[in-house]
């Protein structure tokens, strides 16, 4: 990896950084391969530790690289596409579906997941955490907020706990005909409970898609599903519109 001279480069100096290291990346690094140190990177480069770890954080953001627990930053391989597409008509649980429930508590929402369902504040939901994997490497995590009011035939004799409890909800959502459902994807930050299911570091960059299922009219359960950014990219297939948020705003792609 060679070094340049930033201080006449009109652009920021992290961005600049960021496309040097990129360059290097593509013709003198291997996928898996640990870059040297912050330290060392930021006195070849010339630049604070700060711009390098501008640098390096877009990188990430960009799928460029990766930040291992207990190893360092490596070089990634190439995105993952992963189809997010579904029947409108198909709910969780269906025999097509791609995730795996292990657990299932009662909660009290976020706010945000309590509007959407229309329940009161303070009122608890059934919470759903599922994982969806590949070749035994996690993508994602997801929370499946399910009031009671959406599923009426279970019972604490139907579902004790854990596990068991996650499949019963399943089980009796998919009773339920469903008019269609809309999602919306936004960039995020990995909380320190999906970081740790996806073996990331807190504050990582994800794609955090939310979907709502929709019966008679209504919001019957939500899903907060938190996808790697660094090693997924996202394929809607022809499943509809999709809500991409950006900065507080919208707008509809097909």
């Amino acid at each position: 990896m060679g070094t340049t001279h930033l201080e006449t480069v009109p652009e920021p100096k992290y961005w600049h950084l960021k496309n040097v290291i990129g360059e290097a990346l593509d013709s003198d690094f291997a996928v898996g391969e640990i870059l040297p140190n912050e330290r060392e990177l930021a006195a070849r480069f010339g630049v604070a530790r700060a711009t390098l770890r501008q640098a390096l954080e877009q990188l990430e953001l960009e799928g460029r690289l990766q930040r291992r627990r207990g190893v360092g930053t490596t070089v990634a391989p190439p995105r993952l596409g992963v189809d997010v597409s579904t029947n409108q008509h198909t709910g969780p649980g269906a025999a097509q579906d791609a995730w795996q429930a292990f657990d299932c508590d009662k909660v009290v929402p976020p706010a945000a997941v309590s509007r959407a369902l229309g329940t009161a504040a303070g009122e608890e939901t059934y919470a759903l955490r599922r994982l969806r994997g590949t070749h035994g490497q996690p993508l994602a995590a997801e929370l499946l907020y399910v009031p009671a009011a959406s599923v009426p035939e279970l019972t604490a004799i139907d579902a004790p706990s854990g596990a068991a409890r996650a499949r019963c909800v399943l089980r009796e959502l998919q009773r339920l005909d469903l008019d269609g459902q809309d999602r919306a994807v936004e960039l995020g930050s990995a909380r320190a409970d999906d970081a740790r299911e996806l073996d990331r570091l807190p504050g990582s960059p994800v794609l955090v898609v939310t979907t709502r299922y929709l019966c008679q009219g209504r919001t019957v359960a939500v899903s907060v599903a938190t996808y790697r950014a660094d090693t997924c990219k996202l394929t809607f297939g022809d499943s509809g519109d999709v809500r991409i948020s950006h900065h507080g705003e919208e707008r509809r792609a097909s």
